[in-house]
């Protein structure tokens, strides 16, 4: 079934009268619509949509209708239950993206397929547009693909039907209004605008095409799930620690989050990106250049508002920002991030509340802290800008990175604490964490700042009456000292510094810094030298092509162009990844020496063996690979990163008997397994829409090397071009498919 060709979307682009007695919006002569940009705001939907003059004698009652929609709303039934969204105190719809969930409809007499045609249509905000996924019109089909929009019948009884509905798994997210629409001959007949069946859809960790996938349940148990939470403060010599209540699933709160976006005017097309969200959020949760959620105080009066240390959680301020649309007074670092952590945890993005222990406000951005001293020794207060905090917390989101290379994706530090502007506005971030512990910090946002904020120097200086500025003293170690987080199902304070920098003091360390600075960092050297790259010595490496459960071999070649002899040393960091780029977990680390002959090229092998990733290999078999040497004669650094996948064996699939419609054949799945281990607990599926259904086989164990072998007798039912799909799954190999296209033909 195709849409009927008709002027379906006249309604979408003109601004119905209503809107035409409201001030009309201004346009610029580059857009022919107004921007949308709020969820709250809706257009007037017609009822009918005719396609020119309607004959007399037409009675819409004579056609196909709509007589009541059930949505399975509560808490206890499938859709809450299935997509984890039962403990939101709200009597709507909600769901998690690029996952089926059910509706029925009961129509005024038994749907016929044949003759009756009818669609749904998803709105959201007052400009829908099909292009901009703020129109989305549904056809009922046969298959629901992964990820993408669509919907299949799944059970009639007598006048009703019930469908699965799939979102895809990058739509916008927010709330959605319904209609049912029902094609007649002179024109569409539509459902009238019922809250009642408005649909919130939510960003979903547990699906693998959604860019904020988590893949352990117990991390989302706690960075979705877990609506109370611990902030840690004190000093690092005394930590002290007191629970905050998210409260993401309480009444309003919902409403209250999509407001924010509302105020932040973030275009509805790019609230299905992650990465948008929490940049526009980290501005809005302060009231800096906004008008933002929360007014910050630092100076011990707190006149007119609720001191910040007053606050248990985030409900009362964001409900109370919700219906004043003022900030509320005061916050401050562990407000911001107690609030931001309620935003993302229900929308649906996993995200955590981190403190940072002697954390830099590094005012210029050159990756140290100048204190500057008068004659006496003491800080000369008019002079220093930059400042300690004893600590300060910002939030970790988890995402994709796609606007990034392989490797940055995963956690994210993004900050709503107003201290400086990036692009002009109070907010910070998201910054991959990876990015920057390795010191690659030109990759946006913010990178530099949060850089700084666990990595600046601490440097003491005082000026010479004749102007000359004198070094006193250089504190290398003194900042970003302990990083911590709330443990995954406990109140343990899990330390978490290590995610954010190499070892204090050690080889890597020093490199990240020196790459950081190659990258842009400003870092005033003590002569003010400029930055010379590295032009004598080139450094390149090379992953060997591998099949999964070999060893395979990195070979990091030097070119040494110049006349000098020089000795390097080089730093090799493996990381297993997720497909999507977001690092796991490092499983190998090699420091080594290497002594570079003039005009000479030199090669070193650097060998990882199976046993070092098998047990943390993920899904896809990713790795990304850090290279960084730094010269010791001149200092300069050389940094290199890789991605690489190992080869994952597939599944053969192949057919015996005749391939003919409503007859009996035969189809085999085969699998030899690669690994020097035996497979435990396998389970195989096996489907093919229009020539069988899904099957599923366990099985217990698949000894190394061994094939296995699963025959499935089936009778296709449709002729044509079909395909038959497989997948094999096992903890200790995933993502292992096979597919075979055959020809089924007529009877």
């Amino acid at each position: 079934m195709s849409f009927p060709n008709t002027k379906l979307m006249s309604w979408m682009s003109e601004p119905t009268s209503t809107d035409k007695e409201k001030k009309k919006p201004p346009l610029n002569g580059r857009r022919a619509l107004p921007s949308n940009n709020s969820n709250a705001e809706e257009n007037e939907v017609p009822e009918m949509d005719a396609f020119g003059l309607i004959p007399r004698g037409f009675n819409p009652k004579d056609y196909l209708r709509v007589v009541d929609i059930r949505m399975f709303k509560e808490p206890y039934e499938i859709n809450k239950q299935q997509h984890h969204t039962d403990k939101y105190y709200n009597p709507k719809l909600i769901v998690r993206r690029g996952q089926p969930f059910q509706i029925q409809i009961d129509f005024n007499r038994p749907y016929k397929p044949e003759t009756d045609q009818f669609w749904l249509e998803y709105l959201i905000g007052r400009y829908p547009q099909p292009n901009k996924g703020t129109y989305i019109p549904i056809l009922v089909g046969d298959v629901l693909k992964p990820g993408e929009w669509g919907a299949k019948i799944i059970h009639k009884e007598n006048n009703s039907i019930r469908l699965s509905i799939m979102s895809s798994a990058t739509c916008i997210v927010g709330k959605f209004r319904l209609y049912v629409a029902i094609w007649t001959p002179f024109g569409i007949i539509r459902t009238h605008r019922n809250s009642a069946t408005d649909t919130y859809i939510l960003f979903n960790p547990w699906c693998q095409q959604d860019a904020v996938y988590l893949d352990d349940e117990k991390e989302r148990e706690e960075y979705v799930l877990n609506d109370v939470g611990i902030v840690f403060h004190g000093d690092i010599d005394e930590i002290k620690l007191r629970s905050w209540s998210y409260g993401q699933f309480e009444e309003n709160i919902l409403d209250a989050c999509l407001f924010l976006m509302d105020k932040a005017e973030l275009e509805l097309s790019g609230r299905g990106n992650p990465i948008k969200i929490c940049r526009v959020a980290s501005a809005v949760i302060n009231s800096r250049d906004d008008n933002g959620v929360i007014a910050g105080s630092w100076d011990n009066t707190y006149t007119y508002g609720v001191a910040p240390s007053a606050w248990t959680g985030s409900v009362d301020i964001l409900l109370e920002y919700y219906s004043s649309k003022q900030p509320v007074r005061y916050g401050q670092c562990w407000v911001f991030a107690g609030v931001f952590n309620t935003f993302l945890r229900c929308l649906g993005i996993p995200a955590r509340l981190i403190t940072n222990y002697s954390s830099a406000h590094d005012n210029n951005a050159n990756l140290q802290l100048d204190f500057f001293l008068d004659d006496e020794g003491q800080v000369d207060a008019k002079l220093t800008k930059d400042s300690i905090w004893n600590y300060h917390c910002w939030n970790e989101a988890w995402m994709t990175r796609p606007d990034l290379p392989v490797g940055f994706g995963g956690w994210q530090a993004v900050d709503g604490t107003p201290q400086e502007t990036s692009d002009g506005m109070y907010r910070c971030g998201p910054a991959s964490v990876q990015a920057i512990k390795h010191g690659h910090v030109c990759f946006q946002f913010d990178a530099p700042f949060v850089f700084a904020e666990v990595n600046s120097d601490v440097v003491y200086s005082r000026r010479e009456k004749n102007g000359a500025q004198i070094i006193e003293k250089i504190d290398t170690t003194h900042i970003g000292k302990l990083i911590v987080t709330k443990g995954v199902g406990s109140d343990e304070m899990v330390e978490i510094t290590e995610e954010y920098k190499f070892q204090e003091g050690s080889e890597e360390e020093r490199l990240a810094l020196e790459t950081a600075v190659m990258y842009g960092v400003k870092k005033q050297s003590t002569q003010d030298a400029m930055y010379q790259p590295q032009k004598d010595v080139e450094m390149d490496f090379q992953v060997q092509k591998a099949v999964l459960g070999s060893d395979f071999k990195v070979t990091i070649t030097f070119r040494n162009k110049s006349r000098n002899f020089y000795t390097a040393t080089t730093y090799l960091s493996g990381n297993i990844v997720f497909y999507t780029g977001v690092t796991k977990n490092e499983f190998k680390k090699h420091s080594f020496s290497v002594k570079l002959e003039p005009l000479m090229s030199s090669a070193f092998d650097v060998i990882i063996t199976s046993s070092e990733y098998l047990s943390d290999l993920l899904d896809q078999a990713s790795f990304h690979f850090f290279v960084t040497a730094r010269i010791n004669e001149t200092g300069k650094i050389l940094a290199a990163q890789k991605a690489t996948v190992l080869e994952i064996p597939s599944l053969r699939i192949k057919t015996q008997g005749e391939m003919v419609a409503d007859k009996e054949m035969s189809v085999i799945v085969e699998f030899t397994n690669p690994l020097k281990q035996s497979l435990e607990d396998v389970t195989l599926r096996l489907e093919g829409p229009g020539v069988l259904k899904t099957m599923k086989k366990e099985f217990r164990q698949i000894p190394a090397n061994s094939t296995l072998i699963w025959e499935v007798k089936c009778i296709p039912k449709r002729p044509g071009l079909r395909k038959l799909i497989a997948s094999l799954n096992c903890d200790a190999l995933r993502h292992v498919y096979g597919e075979l296209s055959i020809q089924i033909q007529k009877p």
